[in-house]
């Protein structure tokens, strides 16, 4: 079981799917983690640098509560050069590295990275299966604005 966390939004029906179906499968949770490209001769991000704990960080307390053993990763965007589907199969290979054979990702976020270019280079990678997480959705606000 996998979850791909972009440090968006969207990231918390992602960690709910993801544990959920952690939670009926009894497997351990892997928790991925999307990183900027890092800058030429930058040394690559760590699992302990700021920049991955802050996207983990929102994701840590649910898989807590819920008692869920995990495991992180961290994944970089390629370059423009990959293109979409070059992008996506490098995340599944991250995937795929930490013995994941299903990956909870958003629907609609990160842009090259959504669920829908996931599927299309599982399907020609041969896998990992993928999980559509759907958005959170909009609301309006419940009261108007103060002062007006």
């Amino acid at each position: 079981m996998g979850a791909v966390l972009a440090d968006r939004l969207d990231d918390a029906p992602v960690v709910d799917a993801a544990i959920r179906l952690a939670t009926t499968r009894g497997a351990p949770l892997l928790l991925i983690a999307i990183l900027p490209t890092p800058p030429p001769r930058a040394a690559a991000p760590r699992l302990d640098d700021a920049a991955a704990r802050a996207v983990l960080g929102r994701a840590l307390p649910r898989v807590a509560r819920d008692g869920i053993v995990y495991r992180s990763a961290i994944y970089h965007r390629p370059t423009l050069r990959a293109g979409r589907l070059g992008a996506a199969k490098g995340l599944l290979d991250v995937a795929v590295a930490h013995g994941c054979s299903l990956l909870v990702i958003s629907r609609t976020e990160p842009a090259g990275l959504d669920a829908c270019t996931a599927m299309e280079a599982a399907a020609i990678r041969g896998g990992p299966l993928i999980h559509a997480a759907s958005p959170v959705p909009w609301a309006p606000l419940a009261a108007p604005c103060p002062g007006r």
